[in-house]
């Protein structure tokens, strides 16, 4: 599982001896009198020349904090790792000069948890594609910036391409989408938000939201009274739902929750009714927010059915698919996603089910004129008259200025591995997923919330009850004391299950998800496992499982003791 933990040696030995067989006494250290060297730039002819030796440094150093680290993540508490790091980069005996590099290189790979180990399965958290990180690095020595073409022609020209590819796999059309890299699932939300707000907001009072600002209610400049915004999105959406409203100036409170059911999918005869009830209180619907892989479960609301009523109800509909765009790379999961080409704008993050070094977020409306409130005209960046000589430009995309061009790493993975190399990878995460809830049904102290729909499933483990359920009468009416008893187990399994994780975390033997199920009161707690390393197998799944229980009952016998 997490093999042999790592010593907890002082920082300062940790960073600067070697474990035995490690070629770091052979391998070239920059040193302070290399004044050229680190001050070298990567770009130009002899860019390459200059950067080729420090890559050979990060690549060893890199190589000698995994084995140091031996696991998923280095054992200790916060305080341990962040007196690791001061001692190296603010102590007295702090790494000064050419050889940060290689010091403080090795101190971030020792003290990262790391999501290519099987152990590390927490969050949508991937182990990028060795040939992804390369493309990366290809961008970082040029550093283009994607707000004018002038600091950017081939990549404004690929992202250009790359992003009519994507709108066709959603299943818009290419020629009539439009779109933009994001820094990934938050930003992509705000910037549908912000274009239903100033799509739907602004058609009802009459106002241009982008230039006047949200009217007040009952009050405006515009054709009549504002009616009051609202933005509709299930109990499982993604927390940025909440976040946008308040930045786009329409508040938290413009956020009506929608229930939903034991997978965490939107009820939407209950959207119907929330719908309803906006009609009835003279409020506006502005945008329904679908989610498309809910963080905990990655469960598909119903798209066809929430398309369906935005349009009824005159609202913009966004789908959140950060996680769930994945499965359109796959032949067998793309079909779950039915319905993602009616809405108005879509969400799709490629650094979770796309293997992408972070950030790799896209945003896509289906129709280019609803980006209109976004354009913008700089004369130092895309002056009218370049762009009438052809020369394109796409800031008015983006709601930042400087951007790199993390559309490059995505078009090379896509044309080494092809949508069906990605769409197998994709398949051997969900498999995995299957196999590691399978095996918790068969686990008598762990309990299954949910058979996984990608590639994430809910669980927990269950402690020892004070006497056996079997056991306990069986009328219709409980008792009060039962009802005491219940609640108090209830208790006691969420702080087991929080505790355990912690503990696997001290001992640097896994990193398992936590989460708490929607609702009031106790037993909501659950523990998640997040698989998106396609070379993990079905054992360490098990064992990892099987480390949960262990953990579980030591905390058990803590309790006892």
């Amino acid at each position: 599982m997490s093999g042999t933990a790592p010593d907890l040696a002082p920082a300062s030995e940790r960073i600067t001896q070697s474990p035995p067989g490690s070629s770091s006494e052979s391998a070239p250290v920059a040193r302070p009198d290399d004044g050229a060297r680190v001050t070298a730039l990567s770009g130009g002819t002899g860019g390459a020349d200059a950067l080729a030796p420090l890559v050979d440094t990060v690549m060893d150093a890199l190589a000698r904090g995994a084995r140091r680290r031996g696991g998923p993540i280095a054992p200790g508490r916060p305080g341990d790792v962040a007196a690791a790091v001061g001692e190296v980069f603010g102590g007295p005996a702090a790494v000064t000069g050419a050889e940060a590099l290689d010091r403080l290189t090795e101190l971030l790979a020792h003290g990262s948890a790391d999501p290519a180990d099987a152990s590390c399965a927490a969050h949508l958290h991937c182990p990028p594609l060795a040939i992804a990180v390369a493309a990366d690095l290809a961008v970082s020595a040029l550093n283009p910036s994607q707000d004018s073409w002038d600091q950017a022609p081939a990549a404004t020209a690929l992202e250009s391409l790359l992003l009519q590819e994507l709108a066709a796999l959603v299943g818009y059309d290419p020629e009539r989408a439009a779109g933009v890299l994001t820094s990934g699932g938050t930003e992509s939300n705000l910037m549908g938000l912000m274009l239903a707000r100033d799509r739907v907001l602004g058609a009802a009072s009459g106002w241009q939201i982008e230039l006047t600002g949200v009217p007040g209610t009952g009050a405006g400049a515009g054709t009549g009274p504002a009616p009051r915004p609202r933005i509709l999105a299930s109990a499982a959406a993604h927390f940025s739902v909440q976040r946008a409203a308040a930045l786009l100036g329409l508040g938290e409170d413009a956020v009506l929750s929608v229930p939903v059911d034991r997978q965490l999918r939107m009820d939407t005869e209950a959207l119907a009714a929330v719908l309803d009830s906006c009609a009835e209180r003279g409020e506006l619907p502005v945008a329904i927010v679908a989610t498309a892989g809910t963080t905990d479960t990655g469960s598909i609301d119903p798209l066809r059915a929430c398309a369906a009523l935005a349009a009824e109800h005159g609202a913009w509909l966004h789908v959140d698919a950060a996680y769930g765009g994945g499965a359109l790379l796959s032949d067998r999961l793309a079909p779950l996603l039915d319905g993602l080409g009616l809405a108005d704008s879509v969400s799709l993050d490629w650094h979770k089910l796309g293997w992408q070094p972070a950030a790799a977020g896209v945003f896509l409306v289906r129709r280019s004129e609803t980006y209109a409130s976004l354009a913008r005209r700089a004369v130092y960046l895309n002056p009218a008259d370049d762009e009438e000589a052809g020369y394109p430009s796409l800031l008015g995309l983006s709601l930042r200025t400087t951007r790199r061009a993390d559309a490059f790493k995505i078009a090379v993975t896509l044309r080494t591995l092809g949508r069906e190399g990605l769409g197998r990878l994709v398949d051997a995460c969900r498999e995995l997923a299957v196999s590691g809830a399978r095996a918790v049904a068969y686990q008598p102290r762990l309990e299954l919330h949910s058979e996984p729909v990608l590639t994430a499933f809910l669980f927990r483990y269950l402690p020892e009850r004070p006497t056996d359920p079997a056991n306990a009468p069986t009328d219709t009416v409980e008792s009060a004391d039962t009802t005491n008893a219940s609640a108090g187990y209830e208790a006691r399994c969420d702080a087991v299950n929080a505790a355990l994780r912690r503990r696997l975390l001290r001992e640097g033997s896994a990193v398992v998800g936590r989460t708490e199920l929607p609702g009031e009161g106790p037993g909501r707690v659950r523990l998640k496992l997040t698989l998106l390393n396609p070379h993990t197998t079905a054992a360490e799944v098990e064992r990892l499982l099987g480390a949960v229980v262990a953990a579980g009952r030591a905390e058990e016998k803590g309790e006892a003791g």
